[in-house]
């Protein structure tokens, strides 16, 4: 009886383990995917190329930095155009697993290049929000705000 009972104690512990370490490497890969969409957002939005836009984010989709609020449609049609963007750089990561199909991502961008006649801040901090639909996860809300120098 004694045997059986610590082996019954012995399953459970390890059991816990087990399945504790495969959530912290589920979101760890989460993470490493939503860096790398991010990254690719990035670099879409340096080349002007307004089609990673098209495919990767939400319909509902916002974007919010001292410009304004722009939806989907007026990222999507101003991308090709937009701005001039020699450098980009993100990093300082910081990554919340809200829910399962719902993460928040914040960083720090260092940009070089102008939007129009405007020279962009060198120096924003971003939050972005992505959520999984259809098994693919997609950008619904990006919020800068430039940081003190």
């Amino acid at each position: 009886m004694k045997t059986a009972l610590m082996f019954l104690i012995v399953f459970c512990i390890a059991t816990t383990v087990v399945f504790g370490q495969t959530n912290m490497l589920d979101e760890k890969n989460i993470e490493s995917q939503i860096i790398s969409l991010e990254k690719a957002g990035w670099e879409a939005w340096k080349n002007n190329n307004a089609e990673w836009f098209q495919s990767n984010t939400t319909e509902e989709f916002l974007s919010i930095n001292s410009e304004g609020v722009s939806d989907k449609e007026q990222v999507v049609n101003s991308t090709p155009t937009a701005c001039d963007v020699k450098n980009v750089s993100i990093d300082n990561f910081k990554f919340v697993m809200l829910s399962e199909n719902t993460v928040v991502l914040t960083y720090i961008a260092i940009q070089d290049g102008v939007c129009g006649e405007k020279k962009l801040a060198e120096k924003i901090r971003v939050a972005v929000n992505y959520v999984k639909r259809n098994g693919k996860w997609l950008e619904a809300l990006y919020m800068e705000t430039p940081m003190a120098k």
